[in-house]
């Protein structure tokens, strides 16, 4: 079945997380995506070996791509990039700042020579500014953008325990592309994207940011609770797992006293009756819950709170995800066996998804220098 980007050529000079993120999103949609890679491969190949050896971000992020090696200080490498960009649609990039540009191969230049090409630079905090040539990684983009201050318990901040600024990056230069490639099907010319972990993380904070710049204070680390609304946390149970739930509205309130807590009329009068008093009260009304819910096998608890019809989730660890009911998973190909994985989020009805295998080093570069040799550009 053909894919809606099938017939694109997309070239990532990329390594790490966010920029293959968005390529292999391109690739999973159908475009032929060339990754260029060193000689000792994209360092991401070597984070772990926990994959039958591989990767797991490799695997992850490096679906469905072609592996073509190139030294981009040789003469003869540089030409070869020049001639795959010539007939190419798309070029990401995400060296180390300047580093594209001192090769010969900055966004400006490029949609000089080809007019129909979109760039995206992809960096860690922008193209100008103080902090351009400051390195950048997952966890040092969390502490600077102030997620990690709002992250992790009253005592101490912490890390979200997954690349949340690569992959907010990643997501937000896919979709920037896909909006280039539907104006440049109007105006037939392309553009220059650039986008940083920085940018995609701060647009994450927006609410926490609001709250500070016009409330005058930012929500606090609060764990498992939400800073304003109440209740929204975890119970333990009976069992001694930890149940979260989260009352949005007045309506869920009346329910989980009626049918839950047994006390009908905190939903009418006292310290509980309205979502401002609760908030105001969260300690006490916390103590009173837990009480209730810890009298409750874990299965008790959950059949009372799904005939309520109370929004609740179980406080899993990777274990449970891995056999959870709603995970969906997909075998991808690697060069050391198929590999189980979820399956992309988005659902095509009548249509299965179909992955493309994670290449190794190289894999594909004779092909591609003979495919590419001699063209002129």
């Amino acid at each position: 079945m053909t894919k809606p980007l099938e017939g694109l050529l997309v070239v990532a000079l990329e390594q790490a997380v966010a920029a293959p993120y968005c390529s292999s999103r391109l690739a999973d949609a159908g475009a032929r995506v060339i990754k260029i890679e060193r000689a000792d491969g994209d360092f991401a190949r070597k984070y772990d070996h926990v994959v039958q050896g591989e990767s797991a971000y490799f695997v992850w992020l490096n679906r469905g791509k072609e592996s073509l090696v190139l030294d981009i200080k040789q003469d003869d490498d540089k030409a070869l990039l020049r001639r795959i960009l010539s007939k190419a649609d798309v070029f990401i990039q995400n060296l180390s700042p300047g580093a594209a540009e001192r090769a010969g191969f900055g966004s400006d230049v490029l949609r000089d020579q080809f007019p129909r090409l979109i760039t995206c630079d992809v960096s860690g905090y922008g193209e100008d500014g103080e902090y351009r040539d400051m390195r950048a990684y997952d966890l040092l983009v969390q502490a600077e953008t102030g997620l990690a201050s709002i992250t992790g318990t009253p005592e101490s901040p912490g890390r979200v325990g997954v690349s949340v600024c690569d992959i907010a990056a990643g997501m937000s230069a896919y979709q920037a592309i896909l909006e280039a490639l539907l104006e440049r099907g109007v105006t037939g010319k392309g553009k220059g994207l650039a986008v940083s972990l920085f940018d995609g993380m701060a647009d994450w904070m927006t609410v926490p940011l609001l709250h500070y710049d016009y409330g005058g204070k930012a929500p606090g680390r609060v764990g498992l609770r939400h800073p304003s609304i109440a209740p929204y946390t975890g119970f333990q149970t009976k069992d001694g797992d930890t149940i979260v739930i989260s009352i949005q509205n007045e309506r869920e309130w009346r329910r989980l006293t009626e049918q839950v807590l047994n006390q009908p009329g905190w939903a009418a009068e006292g310290p509980y009756k309205n979502a401002a008093s609760r908030v105001a009260n969260r300690d006490r009304l916390e103590d009173e819950i837990g009480r209730v819910f810890s009298a409750l096998t874990t299965t008790e608890l959950r059949k009372k709170l799904t005939e309520a019809k109370i929004a609740f989730g179980q406080v899993n660890g990777v274990a449970e995800l891995s056999t959870h009911p709603a995970l969906r998973r997909i075998l991808v190909e690697t060069q050391t066996g198929p590999v189980e994985m979820p399956a992309p989020p988005v659902k095509t009805k009548g249509q299965e998804p179909s992955l493309g295998p994670v290449p190794g080093i190289g894999e594909h570069s004779q092909a591609i220098r003979r495919e590419f040799a001699g063209d002129g550009a």
